[in-house]
């Protein structure tokens, strides 16, 4: 008897194990979810997209959180210590505006290239001070701010005039 119900449980299991239920429908879910996830930055939690620097006839993709709510922009940078080769941050702006920077709680130095109306880099504040309460300004009307890590801008060839497309 105990021999037949363990069969019988046996049985159940693999039969469940191959049918197309939960755990089936879960993996066919898997991919989106780590896709969704990937597109997280896993400090930040920002959307990561990607952002495409146009110079000299290059193009130098990189990898960069979308600071798109006011809190993200507020926060921008702050606390990290890390930030990869060809990874950044864009601010763009809802209503393009003279932007301001600072450092405020920020360890990592960095180039703060403003983005003016026409998609091209206006100016860079590059290797800004860490910590520092200094206004780092735009030299107009910017619709967007990128942040790279310090000395990245000038090792990529990131210039005054190349454009920036996101």
């Amino acid at each position: 008897m105990v021999r037949h119900i363990l069969a019988t449980v046996a049985a159940v299991l693999a039969v469940a194990a191959c049918s197309p239920g939960e755990g089936t429908a879960a993996s066919a879910q898997t991919p989106s979810a780590a896709t969704a996830e990937a597109a997280r930055h896993p400090v930040s939690g920002l959307k990561v997209i990607d952002l495409v620097v146009e110079s000299g006839g290059k193009q130098i993709p990189l990898k960069v959180e979308l600071a798109d709510t006011p809190e993200a922009q507020a926060r921008g940078l702050m606390f990290r210590t890390e930030l990869g080769d060809n990874e950044g941050m864009i601010f763009p702006s809802e209503t393009p505006e003279p932007r301001s920077f600072w450092m405020k709680n920020t360890p990592l130095s960095l180039d703060i290239i403003f983005i003016g109306v026409d998609g091209r880099i206006m100016n860079i504040a590059a290797n800004t001070t860490p910590y520092s309460l200094d206004s780092v300004r735009s030299a107009g009307i910017a619709s967007g701010v990128l942040e790279l890590r310090a000395g990245r801008a000038k090792a990529l060839g990131i210039a005054a005039g190349d454009r920036v497309k996101y």
